[in-house]
């Protein structure tokens, strides 16, 4: 339980994220590419054919399996949250603003918390390590489209309607697709 101390030094810190980062936020222009599942999978197949390269730490590989561990996680459940205080308010904003934007910011290099180890066998970009990974994000994307079940409370934004998630995943992979070079 938060003391009065504590809540004032939140409230302050809360306050000056959210007024540094609304501000440049502001700025920011929505994204008006689709942002559906099924606009994410003919994005995803023309990003196979352009021989992508990753221009981050993370290889293609790395970046379909981390998308689609983020997909399967939303149908299964996240291995480990942030606390419901961080959900209810600054996770909640955050989607809030990404939503309004439909648009998305994160670190582009950060697993998901307790997400398993991305493979180390893909870790070098072959063509055949591209492609079990292609296969797998792709897969996670019919998954979902078809999944009628109750999806899992993200781990930062908390409960999200299928179709926040649906958003939620094309902003992600639009995100990632920043340090992906097209040949």
């Amino acid at each position: 339980m938060m003391n009065r101390r504590q809540f004032m030094q939140f409230s302050l810190v809360t306050t000056t994220m959210l007024t540094i980062g609304g501000t440049a936020w502001v700025s920011v222009e929505p994204e008006v590419v689709p942002l559906d599942i099924d606009s994410m999978i003919t994005l995803l197949d023309k990003v196979m054919i352009s021989h992508p390269v990753a221009n981050g730490e993370w290889d293609v590989a790395q970046i379909l399996q981390h998308c689609a561990q983020s997909v399967e996680y939303s149908m299964l459940g996240y291995p480990q949250h942030k606390s419901d205080l961080f959900k209810v308010t600054l996770g909640s904003l955050a989607f809030a603003v990404f939503e309004s934007k439909r648009k998305m910011s994160h670190s582009l290099s950060e697993p998901i918390p307790g997400a398993a180890s991305l493979d180390t066998h893909l870790l070098l970009n072959t063509s055949h390590n591209l492609t079990t990974a292609y296969a797998r994000f792709k897969q996670s994307l019919i998954d979902f489209r078809a999944y009628d079940g109750v999806l899992a409370p993200h781990f930062a934004y908390g409960a999200l309607t299928k179709k926040q998630y649906e958003l939620a995943h094309g902003m992600h992979f639009m995100d990632h697709l920043l340090e992906v070079e097209l040949r």
